[in-house]
C-alpha cells in the first residue's frame, strides 16, 4: 500500500521552517555542529539502509549500532586530541607532531577518495528518475560534475559554492524527517496487517565484518570539527561534535529499525539508488525528495572535501603544491575511480583511507595520554583502537 504524500510534506516544510528560523540557523553551537553532522549522514544515509537490509536482514539495527558505535569510539580519540591541544597550547611530543603529520597526509589522501564517492552518488541520482538511468549515464555526469568543481576551485569560486552548506544541511534534514515520517506509516500498515518481515542474513560470520569494516566511510565525518579551530574553541568543538553524532545516530538507528522490517529480500535489485526503489513502494513524492536531498548534498559535501583536501596539501608542502594543483590532481584522481570502479568498490576505498586517518588519530591520543594525569588507563583502550583501525583498513571489502 502506498502510504500519502500528505504526512511527509507536512513534515518536511515544519522541519525546514524550523531549522531555518535565526533561533536555530545563527546559533553558535548549531553553526558548529552543522558541518560535521552534513558530512556523517550526508551520503551514508542513501546508501545504508538496502546495503544493511540485504546484507544483514533482520540483524540490519545491530549492524548498523555496531557502525554507530565504532564511529563514536574514533571520535573519542579525535575528542581527546582537541582537548589536549588546547591543554598544550599546541606544545605536543616530536612522535605526537611527527603522527600528526602522517594524519594529516592520510586525511587529504582520504578527502580525494570521498569527494568521488559523494560526486558518484551525486551522478547516480541525478539520471535516477530520468530516461538516461544507467551507469554509463551517471559517469558521464559524475565526470562533468568533477569538471565545475575544478573550474569553481581554480577560479576561486569554493567561497559561494560553501554558503550552500548549512541550506543544504537544513533540507537534507528535512527530507529526512518527511522519509522517516512515510516509513514510519509504512510500517504501521503492515504492523496492524500482522505481514511486517523478518529477512535472513545474506551474509554471517567473518565476511559480515569484513563488509561492516568496509562501510565505516558511511558514518565518517565528525572528524571535521578537529579542523574548525579558526573559528570555535575547542569546547565549542567537542560538543558540537558529541551534538552531530548523537543526532547522526538517533538518525541512523530509526531509520534502520523501520527499513529493515518492511521489504521482502530481493524486493529490490542492490544498487547506489536503491533507496529511491524502495521508497517508490512507500508514498510516490519520496524518490522526488531524495533526488533533490541528495544532489543538494552531495554537491556540497564535495566541494567542502575538495577545499579541505587542497588546504592540507597546500600546508603540508609548505605551498609547493598549492591548492589549485592539488584540486587538479583530486579530480584527476576522481575521474579515474570514477571509470574504473563502482560505487560500492569506491567506499570501501574511502573506509580504508579514513579508516587509516582514524588509526593515526588513536595512537596520537595514546602518546598524549601516557603524559595526562589520570589518563594513563586510556593508553590500552586508544591502543586497542587504534588496532582496530588497522583491521579495517587491511580486511575492509566492498558490497558485492
Amino acid at each position: 500500500m502506498i502510504m500519502s504524500n500528505v504526512p511527509i510534506l507536512l513534515a518536511t516544510v515544519v522541519a525546514l521552517a524550523v531549522l531555518m528560523l535565526p533561533r536555530v540557523s545563527e546559533a553558535r553551537l548549531w553553526h558548529a555542529t552543522v558541518t560535521p553532522l552534513a558530512s556523517i549522514i550526508g551520503s551514508g544515509f542513501l546508501v545504508l539502509g538496502p546495503v544493511l537490509d540485504q546484507s544483514y536482514g533482520l540483524y540490519a539495527p545491530l549492524a548498523m549500532a555496531a557502525l554507530c558505535l565504532g564511529a563514536w569510539a574514533f571520535g573519542a580519540a579525535v575528542r581527546f586530541n582537541i582537548a589536549a591541544i588546547d591543554r598544550t597550547e599546541g606544545k605536543r611530543s616530536r612522535a605526537e607532531e611527527r603522527v600528526e603529520v602522517l594524519a594529516s597526509w592520510a586525511l587529504a589522501f582520504a578527502y580525494v577518495i570521498s569527494v568521488s564517492y559523494y560526486l558518484n552518488l551525486f551522478g547516480a541520482f541525478a539520471v535516477s528518475l530520468t530516461p538516461l538511468k544507467g551507469p554509463e549515464h551517471a559517469r558521464e555526469v559524475t565526470t562533468a560534475v568533477f569538471l565545475v568543481v575544478l573550474i569553481a576551485g581554480w577560479a576561486r569560486g569554493f567561497g559561494a559554492l560553501e554558503r550552500m552548506e548549512q541550506v543544504a544541511v537544513s533540507l537534507k534534514l528535512a527530507i529526512i524527517l518527511g522519509l522517516l515520517v512515510g516509513l514510519a506509516q509504512y510500517v504501521a500498515h503492515h504492523a496492524v496487517a500482522g505481514d511486517l518481515v523478518l529477512n535472513d542474513p545474506g551474509l554471517s560470520g567473518w565476511p559480515a565484518v569484513t563488509l561492516a569494516f568496509g562501510l565505516i566511510v558511511t558514518v565518517q565525518g565528525f572528524e571535521t570539527a578537529r579542523y574548525l579551530g579558526a573559528t570555535y574553541d575547542a569546547p565549542t568543538r567537542i560538543r558540537a561534535m558529541r551534538l552531530a553524532q548523537g543526532l547522526a545516530t538517533l538518525i541512523y538507528m530509526i531509520y534502520i529499525c523501520l527499513l529493515a522490517f518492511d521489504f521482502p529480500a530481493g524486493q529490490v535489485a542492490l544498487t547506489e539508488t536503491a533507496i529511491i526503489d524502495l521508497m517508490r513502494l512507500v508514498a510516490p513524492i519520496l524518490p522526488v525528495l531524495l533526488v533533490a536531498a541528495a544532489l543538494a548534498a552531495q554537491f556540497s559535501a564535495a566541494v567542502a572535501d575538495t577545499a579541505g583536501s587542497g588546504g592540507l596539501v597546500a600546508e603540508l608542502t609548505g605551498g609547493r603544491v598549492s591548492s589549485r594543483q592539488s584540486y587538479a590532481l583530486l579530480v584527476a584522481v576522481g575521474i579515474l575511480l570514477t571509470w574504473s570502479a563502482n560505487i560500492f568498490e569506491i567506499i570501501a576505498y574511502a573506509s580504508r583511507a579514513f579508516a587509516a586517518y582514524y588509526t593515526l588519530q588513536a595512537v596520537i591520543a595514546a602518546l598524549a595520554a601516557r603524559t595526562r594525569p589520570g589518563a594513563v588507563w586510556r593508553v590500552p583502550v586508544f591502543a586497542a583502537l587504534a588496532l582496530l583501525g588497522l583491521a579495517i583498513v587491511i580486511f575492509g571489502t566492498p558490497v558485492e
